[in-house]
């Protein structure tokens, strides 16, 4: 059964293969040749266990610098925490077994519960620091006088394998992240332009839903990768602000063109030539990529569309719906700024500027969400995983178990976090089990035979080059990373390589069952729901909505937008095998940007001095019965009035004042109505 389901995966992943590019070929080569060096150097000092150092870079290993270097770093802070541990531990309760295993267990749950509340590469470095005291004290079970020894080996060896791939990654052909931040912005400019253009034009729908999905996962990995270039280049750290900033107005600018796709008007006489000028601009852009290089005449253009979109409209167009008309025109100028603003963080990171002062910035009044549920329940799944098969192990005392406990406790603390554990850790069990023959017939059949490190090399090159080919490829990089690390594992490559079948498929086996073991448990014990999580994310978004309504402190429109994004970055791993479902709930997301835009500007009307007092009132009335909807309408629930209200007071205020600042406010209040009606389910509290 196992083996007919490796099959069909097996050729679903040959589906999915490109061809390696350039960049692919130049990772593989620089990685193997970081692992031999690592070896080698291992060699040279005559460490216990070298193949640990080996074995580093190919778990650090990454395509661009930076990513190296952040992995790197909290892998050498995990494996120090988790030394620091194992010494503790072992020193207290070493001469009793069970207390042992039950407090590393209680360790391996606390790191667990840590990391699931941090983001990579933090989090690595928690779910690190736990094995890695399980990893070190397990083999001093018995002898807690060696644990010292081991830690400080295992520390020597991880960190011999991070500086060889932390400077081969940097110095030979570098793929640095902040080129790939810039990259990365361009194509999702051109790829804005282009959902922006069919927008307007009516495209095909499924087309662009795939683009909104795109934009939404690229916005994700810009973020990622903006904390991997401030690590890689202390120089990057002023340019890490646009970058935050221009990630908001890409959102922003992608919610206004979906509003503007679902509510078109195409007889509109106003807005019809703001939305051709637009049409036109984003075609041209979409069009000629190079013009990419200098931004200044889109911008004057988009400070001229947006200009001519925020003029008020004379009053016998569209007289059924001036209010609808000025909305229209609203969330075109909306587009236009926004546009505009992610062309100059464009700008900001070519050019390095100077870092914006901190003082007078009012801090948001918005909280970070965590999801303490899910990582308590994280904490307590690998906590009671480990600890079970630890007293399997000392009940049985069946010696190579101690393998199974190890593997047990890393799946369980290591993949715990993931929106599917349970496919990542079957991704990871297909790598060990594909490694096992390939590691059976150099350590057990050829190296024994042909001892020394020129052999080694000739025959693991043309096994671990392909490997870390499949490692550059987004669809294959679980399995292969597993390959890779595992068939160093079960080679163990030592200077004197003997035959010796038993200890290998013997060691081979607890791994094998350790990570079963694990599936198991995921599937099992506590098991995920995703859409659970999801759920709370989506609370908080909504909870974010309601504070604007109602705290006293007005955040600025930048915070707002970085916390946004924020959310829908979690949100976007939850949601990427969910389908139409999924994609409503990023629409959603998406949309909540603009309310949240819109809430402020209310805000701000509502703190002018020139906004009358009854205007002022009937603002932070409605403000308070949208608070209500979006924290106590259950899923499914009828609307309450306030999207009723939301119109009724906007065409009320159009018909008693012609005034921008007036028809601006109405304008809010249609655009708050028309997501809201857009995605109902989104902003109702969920029934989980």
């Amino acid at each position: 059964m196992i083996w007919a389901r490796l099959k069909s995966d097996f050729e679903t992943s040959l589906a999915g293969l490109t061809q390696p590019t350039r960049s692919d070929w130049i990772f593989a080569l620089r990685t193997v040749s970081a692992g031999l060096i690592a070896l080698l150097a291992a060699y040279a000092l005559k460490l216990d266990h070298p193949q640990w150092a080996m074995m580093t870079v190919f778990i650090v290993a990454q395509p661009v610098a930076g990513m190296v270097l952040a992995k790197g770093f909290y892998r050498l802070l995990g494996t120090l925490a988790g030394g620091l541990a194992a010494i503790g531990i072992t020193s207290v309760f070493g001469t009793n077994p069970w207390l042992l295993v039950t407090a590393l267990s209680v360790w391996i749950g606390l790191c667990t519960l840590v990391s699931s509340l941090l983001r990579n590469p933090e989090a690595y470095g928690a779910a690190l620091a736990g094995y890695t005291a399980m990893i070190i004290g397990l083999p001093a079970f018995g002898q807690p006088h060696v644990v010292v020894d081991l830690a400080v080996a295992r520390c020597a060896e991880i960190v011999l394998g991070i500086v060889c791939a932390g400077l081969t990654s940097r110095l030979i052909l570098p793929k640095l992240a902040a080129d790939a931040i810039i990259s990365r912005l361009k194509r999702s400019i051109l790829d804005l332009a282009t959902y922006a253009g069919g927008a307007f034009s009516g495209g095909d729908p499924a087309t662009l839903a795939g683009l909104h999905r795109k934009l939404i996962t690229d916005a994700q990995m810009l973020a990622e990768m903006r904390a991997y270039a401030r690590l890689e280049a202390p120089s990057f750290a002023t340019r890490a602000h646009p970058v935050r900033l221009t990630i908001g107005q890409l959102l922003s600018a992608l919610s206004a063109a979906r509003a503007l796709h679902s509510h078109a008007a195409p007889k509109n006489a106003a807005l019809i030539p703001v939305r051709s000028e637009l049409q036109s601009l984003v075609s041209e852009l979409a069009a000629t990529p190079e013009a990419l290089e200098d931004t200044s005449p889109w911008g004057t253009r988009l400070d001229a569309i947006a200009g001519k979109a925020r003029q008020m409209p004379d009053a016998s167009t569209d007289q059924d719906d001036r209010v609808g008309t000025i909305t229209r025109l609203t969330i075109a100028a909306d587009f236009a700024e926004a546009f505009k603003q992610v062309l100059r963080g464009l700008d900001a990171l070519r050019a390095p500027v100077t870092r914006p002062s901190r003082s007078n910035r009012q801090l948001p009044a918005l909280v970070v969400h965590r999801d303490y549920p899910g990582a308590s329940r994280n904490a307590i799944r690998a906590a009671l995983a480990t600890l079970a098969v630890a007293a399997f192990w000392l009940t049985t005392k069946w010696s190579d178990a101690a393998g199974t406990v190890i593997l047990v406790a890393v799946v369980s603390s290591l993949f715990a976090a993931r929106p599917d554990p349970v496919r990542v850790s079957w991704g990871f069990f297909k790598g060990t089990l594909l490694a096992l023959p390939f590691a059976f017939l150099v350590g057990q059949v050829a190296l024994p035979a042909l001892p020394g490190f020129g052999w080694f090399t000739l025959f693991v090159v043309p096994i671990l080059v392909p490997t870390a080919l499949g490692m550059a490829n987004p669809r294959t990089v679980g399995v292969a990373t597993a390959f890779a690390i595992n068939f160093l594992a079960f080679l163990s490559p030592h200077q004197a390589m003997a035959y010796a079948p038993g200890p290998f498929f013997a060691g081979s086996a607890s791994v094998l069952v350790g990570i079963l073991l694990a599936i198991c448990v995921f599937i099992v014990v506590l098991p995920v729901d995703p859409w659970r999580a999801a759920n709370r994310i989506v609370r908080a978004m909504r909870e974010d909505l309601a504070r604007l309504c109602l705290h006293e402190r007005v955040p600025r429109r930048s915070a707002f937008e970085s916390l946004a994004y924020d959310r829908i970055n979690q949100l976007m791993p939850l949601l990427q095998n969910a389908g139409r479902k999924g994609d409503a709930i990023l629409g959603g997301g998406v949309a909540a940007v603009t309310v949240g835009l819109e809430i402020l500007r209310l805000r701000a009307a509502q703190q002018r001095p020139s906004t009358p007092t009854d205007t002022a009132l009937s603002i932070a009335n409605f403000l308070r019965g949208l608070a209500r909807e979006l924290l106590f309408r259950a899923t499914g629930d009828p609307q309450t009035a306030t999207v009723t209200v939301a119109r009724q007071y906007a065409a009320s205020l159009s018909e008693r004042s012609g005034g921008a600042d007036m028809l601006q406010i109405a304008a809010s209040l249609r655009i708050i109505a028309a997501a809201i009606e857009d995605f109902p389910d989104f902003f109702a509290k969920d029934r989980v």
